[in-house]
């Protein structure tokens, strides 16, 4: 059972009992005939081995309140994108597959490359980015939905849930993200955990009240990759290329949302999907390097909103996180106790340790290159730098796709 508890500067929509999910489709089916619905699924070749898709697929045979289901298909070979779709074909929703390097898309990519428009490498983010391409191109939607494909314990419930606080007539916020519980026989989420919501604070600590830290504190899982948002929002995001994506698109709704109109939802009791390793020896891969990309996006914020980041402030963010990451772990420990749960205090911290190479790092490339913007260019630039982009996108798609 959850808590009601309302904190921080977003709202809140806690799961508060078990409520029918006919119920809660029917009215999902009721309010997407004025406000139709794309669920975005990005996707790469491995998750076709893994225990998540299948039951996604299944899950999702059964949700009848979809206008589109777009998936993309990133880091795939001509083979891989057929199974792709052989696999997806069997989905009654009848899923519209993006070859995100497919050969008609990779000169969309040259031809925006001319028109001084970066589009990033292959990735997460690049694949987000072009799925919102290609719906505002359909022009057939109100409300774009994404979530991973690796999601284990998924149902189709998650969906639901994530999808009513902007489709819902009477709701209609523009950003919803999801938040949940990872936890098995012991707690996950360690990036969130030890290393982003401490450095959060750390930063609050050493550059004193700032509203866009405390908007990024209220999320309770602000590395979740599920959210929900108005179509004519995507027009105006940019999106993040590297694994900074999740806070970096937060800060983007940042600029361009009242935060009346954003909140987050309890999407499950529980939620596993693959873990990221952590390679301690090598800062370029795995955990170490998102926790790098994600304090860079972190640190071109706070210089974008005028606060002045030396090596001496550095030298002090990572003194204060440190001392922040230990007390959170002594928290962690004594909630792992009193829910009999396994905690290792010794590798957690082993692990903070490990995240200063990653603020540190970070530092050292922003000092060197401050003004580096990894964010691909929001859709309303792309259109007036190069007009007809969204027929040629449509064109590009469907002649991918045929090959």
């Amino acid at each position: 059972m959850s808590d009601f508890f309302q904190n921080g500067e977003i709202a809140t929509f806690h799961k508060l009992k078990r409520r029918d999910l006919g119920e809660l489709e029917a009215e999902l089916e009721q309010a997407s005939k004025h406000r139709p619905i794309s669920l975005v699924l990005p996707y790469i070749p491995v998750e076709l081995q893994g225990a998540g898709l299948p039951r996604i697929a299944q899950e999702l045979s059964q949700v009848r309140y979809l206008k589109n289901v777009i998936v993309t298909v990133g880091r795939a070979s001509r083979e891989d994108f057929d199974d792709a779709r052989r696999f997806f074909s069997t989905l009654p929703q009848k899923p519209k597959l993006i070859w995100c390097t497919g050969p008609r898309l990779e000169a969309i990519y040259a031809l925006l490359d001319q028109n001084g428009i970066d589009v990033g490498e292959d990735g997460k983010g690049r694949s987000a980015w072009i799925a919102y391409g290609y719906i505002l191109a359909l022009e057939d939607s109100k409300v774009i939905a994404l979530h991973d494909c690796d999601v284990v314990t998924y149902d189709r419930e998650l969906l639901a849930r994530l999808c009513y606080p902007v489709t819902h007539p009477n709701i209609g916020f523009e950003f919803c993200k999801g938040y949940y519980s990872r936890v098995t026989a012991q707690m996950h989420g360690r990036v969130t955990r030890i290393f982003v919501s401490p450095l959060i604070r750390s930063l609050k600590a050493t550059l004193g009240p700032d509203q866009f830290l405390d908007y990024l504190d209220s999320f309770r899982y602000i590395l979740a990759g599920e959210f929900s948002m108005d179509t004519e929002l995507a027009r105006r995001l940019r999106i993040p290329g590297d694994w900074g994506i999740e806070v970096g698109v937060l800060a983007e709704v940042h600029r361009n949302c009242v935060l009346s109109r954003v909140c987050q939802v309890d999407l499950s009791d529980n939620y596993e999907h693959k873990h990221q390793p952590m390679l301690l020896e090598d800062p370029d891969k795995g955990l170490l390097k998102m926790g790098t990309d994600i304090a860079k996006c972190l640190f071109r914020n706070m210089a974008s909103r005028g606060y002045t980041l030396s090596h001496e402030f550095f030298i002090s963010l990572k003194s204060c996180y440190l001392r922040i990451a230990q007390d959170f772990i002594t928290r962690y420990e004594y909630d792992s106790a009193i829910n009999g749960l396994k905690y290792d205090r010794h590798s957690e911290v082993s692990q903070a340790e490990a995240f200063l190479k990653c603020i540190e790092s970070a530092s050292q490339q922003f000092l060197t290159i401050p003004m580096e913007v990894p964010y691909i260019a929001n859709w309303n630039r792309v259109a007036s730098a190069v007009p007809g982009i969204f027929s040629m996108l449509l064109e590009a798609v469907e002649a991918d796709s045929l090959l």
